[in-house]
């Protein structure tokens, strides 16, 4: 049954009742006698279909390893969220990819009650290029959600006007020609609309590849080190009249060449700017600091969050980001290759610091490849846990039979003590999956307040798990929409949690070439309310919302709240 949606305008109407028929908090799964699985799935019998195709042919051409990506977003308006994947296809010898002979994108349509329809011609989204990632968000302020998605080659923005898309790639001026990777629609410039960042993977093609060996003695996929050149990341400034304008140069983006693979976008700093986290395959992460006057500085060496607390740069690939310690600022979990654990950092300030090791994550990642991830909390019980899609790059000497480089999903399960314990069964799946895995994305798709997971697979179904976990905690699920109408990407929403103060970002570009449910999701354990709910809007001003009652799902729209007075210029 879906939960009925609240939406306020008043902060004399938010506040909340103290009833529930639900304020239990559930043993930990991980240290049940009898595990029970967290997800089941559903793929099958709700009607989504979907095979990321690597085209691979036994020329182990990169770009076969490391697609392809999938959005959660409700392209038609009608309140519940659909799924769109970026498809591969086929890479030539002379490295085009020929459109006429490639597999489309696809659009599955939310029907209810876990029944999805595949739409025509993907309501023309069907782009046709080599697939990679994909970001959502309302570019031009008409309230529909539109798409960019980055492919080997040219790239493709989708307006979406009315449920229908269109490619205006080339009028918008976004095509770029690089193989690219992580995107994600931000306002760097707190201007009211939004930008787009595209990174850069490397500048690669059939001819350049190189023949490499795996430990095994056998032809098999190459590192990103051993390529010459990585492709330099991209900015693009909205203009506000559709266009967009390269401001690369000018910002100092195109300075570093890095082999980008995760995003995440938030004030990291708490400087009243958006700044830009980049999870580096093989090279140092970058953290992106906005100066605020347009151009940006990486001070990811000198914050601490480039490398591990041992020096060591890795195969940075997703990336989670929240307020996982309840200090008021964002930490992010970057999750990497085999033999290298994810690497968390903890946000002091003006500086991270590694807790991989004393959170209880060090130990129990590093046996996978990890690529999409969700630091999100799965059960309600009010604490974030991790889940990691995972396959490997290289065949190794226990691969899986049906495919060599297929792994099980992991999941962990925060803990009060703030470490995380490894949840089985493994995944917290009902059946045990061997995928090789890459794209996680994550929303609540039949609004019952528990978050699912779409998982892409190369060469296999995707998996979309329907969170079954037994017995979850209250909670609470907002959207947080500016002035526009359009999701606040890049704000933040406070409120108290009980004892706690809670700090969550509204973001979409989280995980690996996903685009999520930007909606804020807030595991709430026995507590019936939040309190003292409050948005810290793109340009520094707050505004109050009061309380809002457990187990629904709310609209918060600026300027119907309460201002708070913080120096600040108020509301117009």
């Amino acid at each position: 049954m879906r939960a009925s949606l609240i939406i306020l305008s008043t902060a004399a109407a938010l506040t909340a009742c103290e009833d529930s028929n639900n304020t239990s908090v559930p043993e930990p799964t991980a240290q049940s006698a009898t595990p029970l699985p967290w997800f089941q799935d559903v793929a099958a019998e709700s009607g989504v279909q979907f095979t990321w195709k690597s085209g691979a042919k036994g020329d182990y051409y990169l770009p076969e390893i490391i697609g392809g990506g999938a959005a959660m977003l409700d392209y038609d308006n009608d309140g519940d969220l659909d799924l769109y994947f970026v498809q591969g296809g086929q890479i030539d010898e002379t490295g085009h990819v020929p459109k006429n002979s490639q597999f489309p994108n696809q659009l599955f349509r939310n029907d209810g009650d876990w029944m999805f329809s595949e739409v025509p011609d993907a309501a023309g989204a069907s782009d046709r290029g080599y697939g990679m990632g994909v970001t959502t968000g309302d570019y031009d302020n008409d309230g529909d959600i539109d798409l960019y998605v980055t492919n080997l080659g040219r790239n493709t923005l989708l307006r979406n006007d009315g449920g229908r898309f269109e490619d205006v790639t080339e009028i918008a001026g976004v095509a770029g020609r690089e193989w690219s990777s992580a995107t994600a629609f931000l306002d760097y410039d707190a201007d009211g609309d939004l930008d787009l960042y595209a990174g850069g993977y490397l500048e690669w093609s059939p001819q350049s590849e190189i023949a490499c060996q795996s430990s095994l003695g056998k032809e098999d996929y190459c590192a990103p080190g051993n390529y010459p050149t990585a492709a330099s990341d991209r900015l693009y400034r909205n203009r506000g009249d559709g266009t967009f304008e390269d401001v690369s140069s000018e910002a100092g983006i195109d300075m570093l060449n890095r082999t980008a693979l995760g995003i995440a976008i938030g004030d990291y700093d708490d400087d009243g700017f958006i700044d830009v986290f980049i999870a580096n395959d093989g090279k140092p992460d970058t953290m992106w600091r906005n100066q605020g006057d347009g151009r940006f500085q990486d001070v990811g060496m000198r914050a601490g969050c480039a490398m591990d607390e041992d020096g060591q740069e890795k195969a940075g690939m997703g990336v989670g980001s929240t307020d996982i310690d309840d200090d008021g600022d964002l930490d992010l979990v970057v999750c990497n290759l085999v033999n290298e654990s994810d690497s968390m950092f903890l946000n002091q300030g003006d500086y991270f610091i590694d807790a991989t090791a004393r959170r209880g994550v060090k130990r129990a990642t590093s046996s996978h490849t990890r690529f999409g991830l969700g630091w999100i909390d799965l059960d309600n019980d009010g604490l974030l846990d991790l889940y990691e899609a995972t396959g490997h790059v290289q065949r190794r000497y226990n691969s899986h039979e049906k495919d060599p480089y297929a792994q099980e999903d992991i999941l962990l399960q925060g803990q009060t003590s703030g470490r995380f314990e490894m949840v089985t069964p493994m995944g917290g799946t009902n059946a045990t999956i061997h995928r090789t895995s890459r794209a996680a994305v994550f929303g609540d798709l039949d609004d019952d307040g528990l978050v699912d997971i779409l998982v892409i697979n190369r060469d296999a179904p995707a998996n979309l798990y329907r969170n079954i976990v037994k017995d979850p905690g209250n909670w609470c699920l907002i959207r947080v929409l500016d002035e526009h109408g359009r999701d606040s990407l890049g704000g933040v929403l406070t409120a108290r949690l009980g004892d706690r103060q809670i700090t969550r970002p509204i973001q979409s570009a989280h995980s690996y070439f996903a685009a999520n449910d930007p909606r804020v999701h807030v595991g709430m354990g026995p507590q019936t309310k939040l309190q003292d709910v409050e948005v810290i809007w793109l340009d520094g001003h707050h505004e109050l919302f009061g309380d809002l009652k457990a187990n629904q799902m709310y609209e918060l729209q600026r300027g119907k709240g309460s201002l708070r007075f913080d120096g600040l210029l108020p509301l117009d």
